[in-house]
């Protein structure tokens, strides 16, 4: 059950965390909420392989970090509406429906790779350490993006 004030809640009272993930061809960035569903940390990143094989490690850090809810950020065009990179997004997302034991769902990531790039070229990171960092903190973006409009 989920309780706006306090975040997801399983009934035996350990808090469920929400998994945000922004998919790409190559590499899928990690970010997980704290217990409360007030912030988003980084985690890592996930490469993505031919033979499904991120699916499995996708659903191994759901259990692992005892996830009860995945976000997935859904690429929109300016206008609002879908196009060939949310078609294969959207894809990711069925074949993750189908792999995980919890809710997915999609969230409105537009811009978010901007403003990752924004943030991290601040902190002065040379140009193969943003490389590095981009996924991760736009799964962190979008992530908080949807705890800040749901909790």
């Amino acid at each position: 059950m989920s309780h706006p004030s306090t975040g997801p809640r399983r009934s035996e009272g350990v808090a469920d965390r929400i998994l945000g993930i922004d998919y790409g061809d190559r590499r899928i960035g990690l970010a997980v909420s704290d217990g409360l569903a007030l912030t988003a940390q980084p985690v890592g990143v996930v490469t993505t392989r031919a033979d499904g094989g991120h699916l499995k490690e996708l659903a191994d850090v759901c259990q692992e970090r005892e996830v009860g809810r995945v976000v997935v950020g859904m690429p929109r065009n300016m206008n609002g509406s879908l196009g060939e990179r949310a078609k294969v997004t959207l894809e990711f997302v069925e074949a993750l429906r189908a792999t995980v034991d919890v809710p997915v769902e999609t969230w409105d990531e537009r811009l978010t790779t901007v403003q990752a790039e924004r943030s991290l070229r601040a902190r002065g990171l040379t140009r193969a350490k943003r490389r590095a960092r981009r996924d991760t903190v736009s799964a962190q973006l979008i992530l908080q993006g949807y705890l800040d409009a749901k909790y």
